[in-house]
């Protein structure tokens, strides 16, 4: 597999509020995900140095974009973060490699400095209990 930079994303998608997955790839300016795996120390008092077993899979995620409120793009998507548990699919693609994950979507900010662009941020967690896995 060869070296690759970050540009050229075919796929950044995420359920609307209808469940209707929407490519929102033209909006997101930047993207921050995760895929941890949490860790329990199991060291013996018989050893010099650390013994861990990995225990569950995690994944979080913050998109960032540019203000969109045509319909079916980012702000549409975005705007009806409920404060019930609203799963929604979110897929990302680059190289050919696709990472979809069931998420819940904490928050929608938008920005406004005082230069005048107007962004958002929507970050997301893994809600389905299912390892993150690329394919």
């Amino acid at each position: 597999m060869a070296k690759e930079s970050g540009l050229g994303w075919s796929t950044a998608s995420r359920d609307d509020s209808s469940g209707s997955l929407r490519a929102l790839v033209n909006d997101v300016t930047n993207v921050e995900f995760s895929t941890p795996r949490a860790v329990q120390d199991v060291t013996g008092m018989d050893k010099s140095a650390m013994e861990r077993l990995l225990l569950l899979g995690d994944y979080s995620s913050t998109w960032t974009g540019v203000f969109n409120d045509a319909s079916n793009v980012a702000h549409d998507v975005h705007k009806t973060v409920a404060s019930a548990d609203v799963t929604r699919s979110e897929s990302l693609v680059v190289s050919g490699q696709t990472l979809n994950n069931e998420v819940l979507i904490t928050d929608y900010a938008l920005s406004r400095p005082s230069s005048g662009e107007l962004t958002w941020t929507a970050p997301a967690v893994l809600q389905s209990g299912t390892d993150p896995t690329w394919s």
